[in-house]
């Protein structure tokens, strides 16, 4: 009995252990989360404005430009999956993963071959466990992302898109990533990044219509220019969708664990205080029965 005692107060104090990291993931997470929701609110005005540009010069404009022509045909994709480097949120990396297994299965049903790129470790391990290939991958900070970050991603994009079949080319961008609604609800989302489908971030009114241009030099210039800063943008915004996303998931992963870790702290107190309950009742049940043996004789 006093073995079993001395296991109860064991898993009690682990457990407490363990609650106290949960409680401290939680904390960071929720101080962290602010932070990156702000990022997001900021990056808009740029990324609506460079939005704005390139509908404007992709719209108004009679040019036959790669980026904004759609091939005939289409026989290689690639796919960005942007997942987390860390473990303990919840489903925040399966489900995201999920998504890009089923966009790939739907881009094979379709005829087209698909080249992947990874960001972050979790999607890493993924494919590297399941002896799943994959063209490049990045790693580090993926719940506070960096500038530069998205600048590689975008350089190495484009070069696979310029790039002709024969040489490894692909003649279609998707990015598979998780889009942030609010503290309860983050959303696997699928855009295509090229050829170009210009999404704004915040929906126009009426009258705010596309401004009228006069492109100096030509535009097809303009569109060299604008496109490379509007793919990257599009990256990184998706990158700090994702990274709000990440601590959003930890944050509520790491509230429901210590959540948990309580109940089964008081699941434990009461097993142990039950064990001590009947040992004792025990120790007293054999005093009296010694007492009455002893009266006996």
């Amino acid at each position: 009995m006093g073995a079993q005692i001395r296991v109860y107060r064991q898993k009690i104090s682990s457990t407490t252990s363990m609650r106290k990291i949960f409680k401290a993931m939680e904390l960071i997470a929720t101080s962290r989360i602010g932070k990156a929701r702000a990022r997001v609110a900021a990056s808009l005005p740029y990324a609506n404005a460079i939005t704005r540009a390139v509908s404007a010069v992709a719209s108004q404009s009679e040019i036959d430009h790669p980026l904004v022509t759609e091939p005939t045909q289409i026989r290689r994709a690639a796919v960005l999956v942007i997942s987390a480097d860390r473990g303990l949120a919840g489903s925040y990396s399966a489900t995201v993963l999920k998504q890009a297994v089923g966009l790939t299965e739907l881009l094979h049903e379709e005829g087209k071959e698909v080249k992947t790129y990874v960001m972050g470790r979790k999607a890493q391990a993924y494919f590297d466990f399941r002896n799943l290939s994959y063209e490049r991958v990045w790693t580090g900070n993926t719940d506070a992302p960096e500038f530069g970050t998205a600048r590689e991603v975008r350089a190495a994009l484009l070069e696979a898109f310029a790039a002709d079949y024969e040489e490894g080319g692909v003649d279609e961008i998707h990015v598979v990533y998780t889009r942030f609604k609010s503290m309860v609800t983050q959303e696997p989302t699928v855009i295509r990044l090229l050829p170009l489908e210009v999404v704004e971030e915040q929906a126009a009114s009426e009258s705010d219509l596309l401004p009228l241009y006069e492109f100096e030099p030509e535009a097809e210039q303009v569109l060299d220019a604008l496109l490379p800063r509007y793919i990257e943008s599009r990256i990184f915004a998706a990158m700090l969708q994702a990274a709000a996303s990440e601590l959003a998931a930890r944050q509520r992963a790491m509230k429901s664990a210590g959540d948990n870790a309580t109940d089964l702290i008081k699941k434990y107190t009461r097993l142990r205080n039950t064990a001590r309950q009947a040992e004792i009742t025990q120790e007293l049940s054999e005093i009296v029965a010694g007492a009455d043996a002893l009266n006996a004789s």
